[in-house]
């Protein structure tokens, strides 16, 4: 974990300081996690919640602005499908952070159509509602490990919306578009870990679909602060992918299990892989080995030059072998997530 790093070096550089910002999907897990610190460590102009439920920001609003006298919170109902709402929401709005989304595998799956609609149609429609308001200048998206190669629909959705963002640099005057992806969130709504630890201190079985999956895995302060240094460093068109570590699944379980109830691991249930879902994740794919830079993170480049020399990462050579996939890498310290 990283601990603060990325956020302490976006704050030094005063990047959002003054800044109006907005977003999406702003009642979700990352969505209070970014406000909370925002609140704390920066100093915008003004933070501007859109989302589409009013009792979450109704909620945000007790917590964060009722006992706040000048606070710079504002709270905007609407659905990222109706960009005329966008463009409103968007009037004097410096910097995009794009969280809002269908996340759910099993939900998308079921719903296809839905998930299209706010995956793919909701993010072409902030790229739209942002390139028509030429006060935003930065617009990042939140994108997903199941993004690359993906065999789910919540991960083509993800995809395709990374191609949306990135070419909308191609449309952009003085405006800059760029992605983060990065895997699993600790903490997260329907995170898997605190619906294990609710299982094993009821004394219920834990249900593992396979017994050598493993994840990526990341906490929510530290994908906030992820997010806050691609902001400062961003130049339009990348995708920012971090470093992580990841978890085998039944190591989890059973250290869950062990710490609640001090039992074995007999109360774990195999029931097998579910459509749609791998068995390991990846944060690169084969296709973007050639077109990723590594600095103290991996940055997958635009496939069409739009930088200057000057501006672009430090390239490091490729290594053709190079899979990064969460089998393969470093392991977390299982204390530090559970």
């Amino acid at each position: 974990m990283n601990n603060g790093k990325f956020a302490n070096l976006a704050i030094r550089s005063g990047e959002m300081n003054g800044k109006a910002i907005l977003i999406t999907g702003g009642t979700g897990s990352f969505g209070k996690e970014f406000v909370r610190q925002a609140l704390q460590q920066l100093s915008p102009s003004k933070l501007v919640v859109y989302s589409r439920d009013e009792l979450k920001q109704f909620e945000m609003a007790r917590e964060y602005t009722d006992a706040t006298p000048n606070t710079p919170m504002r709270y905007f109902l609407g659905d990222v499908r109706d960009e005329a709402r966008l463009r409103k929401a968007l009037k004097g709005i410096d910097v995009v952070i794009h969280a809002a989304a269908i996340k759910q595998v099993p939900a998308a799956e079921y719903n296809p159509s839905e998930a299209v609609a706010t995956n793919i149609y909701g993010t072409q429609s902030v790229i739209n509602a942002c390139l028509a308001t030429k006060t935003v200048k930065k617009v990042i998206f939140l994108s997903t490990d199941k993004a690359v190669e993906p065999c789910n629909l919540y991960g083509c959705t993800k995809a395709v919306a990374e191609k949306l963002m990135v070419n909308a640099n191609l449309y952009a005057d003085n405006q800059k578009f760029a992605v983060v992806r990065y895997g699993n969130v600790m903490g997260s709504r329907g995170s898997v870990i605190p619906h294990f630890k609710k299982l094993a201190e009821e004394g219920r079985s834990l249900t593992i679909t396979h017994k050598d999956m493993t994840r990526f895995w990341i906490s929510l302060p530290d994908a906030v602060e992820f997010v806050l240094r691609s902001i400062k460093d961003m130049k339009g068109g990348e995708i920012f992918v971090p470093k992580l570590p990841s978890l085998s699944m039944i190591e989890l379980a059973t250290t869950i299990i062990e710490r609640a109830t001090r039992k074995p691991r007999s109360d774990i249930i195999y029931t097998g892989i579910r459509p749609g879902e791998k068995l390991h994740e990846k944060l690169i794919s084969k296709n973007e080995r050639n077109v990723k830079r590594e600095i103290d993170r991996f940055v997958v480049m635009p496939s069409y030059n739009i930088f200057s020399d000057d501006e672009t990462f430090p390239l490091k050579v490729s290594d053709k072998s190079f899979d990064y996939t969460s089998n393969d890498a470093p392991r977390i310290n299982i204390m530090e997530v559970i």
